[in-house]
């Protein structure tokens, strides 16, 4: 069975093809069709598609931009070009990106059915390669984690005299593209690192090719090869999304507060020092409460530096499920985006449009059957609606409701035992005295509270207290008409001299330094 995917923006043209193919492949193929590149995008994401079929002209991000997009994300696909444009250069960046035929319109019906059989011919040669390289993979299961470690091992102290040569050619990696990752796990116990290990194995390998370094201290490393020749916006797109997504998942898997720093794009494997140092160094940015920081979100996309930031925390804001803040984000987002494009209305629809599908993918990661009529018709919404208003209020809307989808998702997953601590952790931040009286109030004893607590949040419940209490101090601090005392008593301490020294400690500076500068911002 080969699943082929037709893209043009006339319906009458993946009309025709789609009678063509179930005419005289039947049996063979099943056809889905998309009416823009970012449809196309979606659907090679959620789709395994072997054959693609794509227009260059179309609403949105161009056919050609799809096709860089598509095979850095599916390398073996199948693209054929089918297009209007006869321009020698249009036909000559298309083969320069991978395409196996470009065709021109009108076509004839023969042309098509000889050219998507040497189309399958092609996949049946990739399915062959790949069966043989999974017989390969499976013998070198065993000693792969070791290499994997050790070659994450020498990017790290790379003394400038280390030869990578015979790590790539073991990983079979031709391409100079990559970036780094540093993930960490807070609080893990030492007897629990081997299966946490495996689990951010397993979510990685099912969604990407990496390398995994092994555990250090509670930090694991991951080196992400990409495909090279494509632009750099377009790459950094690729990341963005690919490390939202992992996010997300390990988020929910493994534990709520996962940290994770992300380098940008490096091109010379003799940077991978480097590249590694900016992920560490991203990753000591994020505060006690998780989160992932990226290098040079200035760079998302060409001539994008003032939206790019506010995306990534509206699509932040998704991915943790903070449904009370997400509205507030896309309004944010929806006015960065009006600032960049002034007197471009369709350039506005095109982004508002794309942020609303990459939420909904979102969902769709932790819930493939999600479903939602008012994003399923999205596309209609912002062509026929021309009101600035009622689209950043569709985008406000969209984002809440995706946001609370992925919340209702993560509180499926919760002990209703630790849902209760945690409510009542946070409702009693100022006079909860310790463990022993939480347990006596949700009638457990307190050495299960304590057992259940790490298991189910990742953390012990006094760092959890101290976490909690520490960043509602910081809120507290941003009002300069509470004094530092009453501030200390509000979370929950006594002696004022004892709190500062925490506050230290986990902020590196005092709470009177941090309010000079958070009030003078």
């Amino acid at each position: 069975m080969y699943n082929i995917l037709l893209t043009d923006d006339e319906k009458i043209v993946t009309d025709s093809l789609t009678m063509i193919l179930n005419k005289n492949f039947a049996e063979q193929v099943k056809i889905f069709t998309a009416n823009s590149g970012t449809k196309a995008l979606e659907e090679v994401r959620s789709k395994n598609i072997d054959i693609l079929f794509m227009d260059i002209s179309m609403p949105g991000i161009s056919g050609l931009e799809a096709v860089s997009l598509i095979k850095q994300m599916n390398p073996n696909i199948i693209v054929i070009i089918l297009t209007a444009y006869d321009k020698f250069q249009y036909a000559q960046q298309a083969l320069n990106m991978g395409a196996f035929k470009y065709l021109t319109k009108p076509v004839n019906r023969n042309l098509i059915i000889q050219t998507v059989r040497d189309a399958m011919n092609a996949v049946d040669d990739e399915r062959g390669k790949q069966t043989d390289s999974i017989k390969l993979h499976q013998k070198l299961n065993v000693v792969s984690p070791m290499v994997e470690s050790d070659f994450i091992y020498s990017c790290i102290f790379n003394n400038g005299n280390t030869d990578f040569t015979d790590y790539l050619d073991y990983f079979g990696i031709t391409d100079s593209d990559y970036f780094f990752a540093c993930l960490e796990v807070p609080d893990t116990a030492p007897n629990n690192r081997g299966s946490i290990y495996e689990k951010i194995r397993e979510i990685l390998s099912s969604k990407c090719r990496c390398i995994i370094g092994s555990f250090m201290g509670n930090r694991v490393t991951i080196f992400f090869p990409l495909a090279s020749g494509g632009m750099d916006s377009f790459s950094e797109k690729i990341q963005h999304e690919l490390m939202g997504e992992l996010f997300t998942l390990l988020s929910i898997q493994i534990s709520a507060k996962i940290k994770i720093g992300v380098s940008g794009i490096e091109h010379n494997i003799e940077d991978a020092q480097k590249a590694y140092n900016a992920a560490s160094v991203l990753l000591n940015k994020i505060d006690s409460s998780g989160g992932i920081e990226f290098s040079g979100l200035q760079n998302i996309q060409q001539g994008n530096s003032q939206t790019a930031k506010p995306a990534q925390k509206l699509l932040t804001s998704i991915r943790l499920g903070d449904s009370a803040n997400a509205g507030e984000y896309a309004r944010e987002c929806a006015t960065s985006i009006l600032a960049e494009h002034k007197d471009e209305p369709d350039k506005i629809k095109g982004a508002l449009f794309e942020l609303v599908i990459q939420e909904k993918n979102a969902v769709v990661e932790l819930n493939p059957s999600y479903k939602n009529p008012a994003i399923d018709s999205a596309f209609s919404f912002f062509e026929k609606t021309d009101s600035v208003q009622e689209q950043i209020q569709y985008l406000a809307e969209r984002s809440m409701e995706c946001a609370l989808e992925i919340q209702n998702l993560k509180s499926q997953t919760e002990n209703p035992i630790i849902k209760k601590a945690l409510v009542y952790i946070e409702e009693h931040l100022a006079d909860l005295q310790g463990l022993e009286p939480l347990a006596q109030t949700l009638n457990v004893s307190p050495f299960y509270l304590s057992k259940l607590f790490k298991e189910e949040t990742g953390d012990t419940f006094i760092n959890y207290l101290t976490s909690m209490r520490l960043e509602k101090a910081k809120k507290l601090l941003k009002d300069s008409s509470m004094i530092i005392k009453e501030i200390t008593a509000g979370v929950g301490y006594n002696d004022q001299n004892y709190f500062s020294k925490l506050f230290k400690q986990r902020f590196g500076v005092s709470p009177t330094e941090y309010r000079a500068k958070a009030t003078s911002n």
